[in-house]
């Protein structure tokens, strides 16, 4: 067998081993649904705290409620009979707990930011979350995540530059863009399923 042979069958044997991994993180997690939908339910009750009484509150309330993300996302998996786990030969995994600190550390900028021009608390926010998604192409295999990525940078972009002067706008349209986008998930991942 000449070298280059070799070199071909590694190739092919690492892209089937990340295949079955994201096929794996596919259905335990059902195309990233019930986090998804748990974010967007996130984000939407810190809209309303922005609009029923002060904005600090809608800020506060979404920094400290994504800390539940995790958890609240394995809950409703086992709620709708997923199991949330991989195997332990998954490398995916370890992809998946890097791209929970993405949020965290850019937050810094986005309270930054706010220091100067409070309004672009939600869409600074919005950005942080679209770039957040941009490794979970790799994570699942499933480009839908590129689209929901630009979809959350490009809105927010907009907004911070060009939007009304409605400090909720972002935490809402990223609530009901995070909604939306769990169910297509889902659906996706039912579907190859079946």
């Amino acid at each position: 067998m000449k070298i280059g042979e070799v070199f071909m069958l590694k190739q092919n044997d690492k892209k089937t081993s990340i295949s079955k991994d994201q096929l794996e993180m596919r259905q335990a997690f059902l195309g990233g649904f019930a986090g998804q939908l748990v974010s967007g339910i996130i984000w939407i009750i810190s809209s309303a705290l922005s609009v029923l009484f002060l904005p600090t509150y809608g800020m506060l309330f979404l920094f400290f409620a994504s800390m539940a993300i995790f958890p609240l996302t394995q809950l409703t998996l086992r709620i709708v009979g997923r199991s949330g786990k991989v195997s332990k030969e998954n490398g995916l995994w370890t992809l998946g707990s890097q791209i929970a600190f993405i949020v965290p550390i850019n937050f810094i900028l986005v309270g930054a930011i706010i220091i100067y021009e409070p309004i672009w608390f939600y869409p600074a926010a919005m950005i942080v979350i679209g770039a957040h998604y941009i490794p979970f192409i790799t994570l699942y295999g499933m480009k839908m995540f590129g689209l929901l990525s630009g979809l959350l940078i490009v809105i927010g972009t907009g907004i911070g530059l060009y939007g009304p002067n409605i400090f909720s706008l972002g935490g809402w349209i990223t609530g009901l863009v995070l909604i939306v986008f769990a169910f297509l998930g889902r659906t996706l991942v039912l579907k190859e399923e079946k």
